[in-house]
């Protein structure tokens, strides 16, 4: 572990208003897209101060959700701090709690190059790149055999629609329940597809005012290439067009295949949006 040169400490509910001023008016501050808030995260460990005369120099927060995985959730320093010493003494203590605790591998999507290159300065790997795709809502929408029954989602639905996600993704993907359930309370438009009265796939957009946002889309392995997705994405865009919205957008991985090709097939297009995925692997650290 790099030597720390602040005294650091586990956040506590007491720093609330100083971070959120940290977060608000400093100009290092790198936050992850994510359905929770950074301040949420407090109460969870790792979340980590670097403390000097009673101010917050910085801080960290990357708790193991789902158990495992960390990703960097907040990672803020006060202006004239030096970067790349909170970072190393901050991920120090950090890599230290998660290893102890079992964690596998952390994980960060760095939108800027000065928190890129802390990331490859401590043994973080550059893997791969989240691209957004764009589809420019109009009537003319592919149309494709009826597959199962589509319907608005429910509460009652969220049990196993985590079921289907935890089954569709790879563990660096994949979502805990209780952000399943963030997702469900902020979406916009969110529906399940049932076959035989099992709920078997699911989509989850947000909306603004540039439109709709296809957050979450997955479906249970054993029944992917059915055109379950492709039933849901045509949904989707059928509602978009009934609400006039201005676009449908998407993320997915740069070496998602199956899924780049099923939003091309529906006539998204990639908009040159990229996000980089840098991943640690605590077995390579030993």
């Amino acid at each position: 572990m790099a030597p720390a040169v602040f005294p650091l400490r586990p956040a506590t509910e007491e720093d609330r208003s100083r971070l959120a001023n940290l977060l608000h008016f400093e100009t290092h501050v790198h936050r992850h897209l994510d359905w929770r808030r950074p301040l949420e995260w407090l109460g969870q460990s790792p979340f980590l101060v670097a403390e000097q005369s009673g101010r917050i120099l910085a801080a960290l927060a990357c708790p193991a959700d789902p158990p495992g995985l960390a990703w960097i959730r907040l990672f803020a320093v006060m202006t004239r701090v030096d970067i790349s010493a909170a970072w190393e003494a901050l991920w120090g203590e950090a890599r230290d709690i998660l290893a102890k605790s079992g964690a596998q591998q952390a994980a960060a999507i760095p939108l800027n190059d000065w928190f890129a290159r802390e990331l490859h300065n401590t043994r973080f790997e550059h893997t791969h790149n989240v691209v957004v795709l764009s589809w420019p809502v109009r009537p003319d929408i592919l149309e494709v055999p009826a597959v199962g029954l589509v319907r608005p989602m429910q509460p009652a639905d969220l049990r196993t629609v985590y079921e289907v996600d935890k089954a569709a993704f790879t563990p660096l993907w994949q979502n805990p329940q209780q952000a399943v359930e963030h997702a469900y309370q902020q979406a916009g438009y969110a529906t399940v597809l049932e076959l035989d009265g099992n709920v078997v796939a699911y989509q989850i957009s947000t909306q603004s005012a540039q439109g709709l946002h296809l957050a979450r889309l997955a479906t249970h392995p054993s029944l992917q290439g059915r055109g379950l997705a492709l039933a849901l994405t045509t949904d989707l865009q059928r509602e978009a067009n009934k609400r006039k919205e201005l676009r449908l957008s998407v993320n997915t991985q740069d070496n998602n295949q199956p899924s780049l090709a099923l939003y091309k097939k529906l006539g998204f297009q990639l908009t040159g949006e990229t996000y980089p995925v840098h991943e640690f692997k605590f077995a390579d650290a030993d």
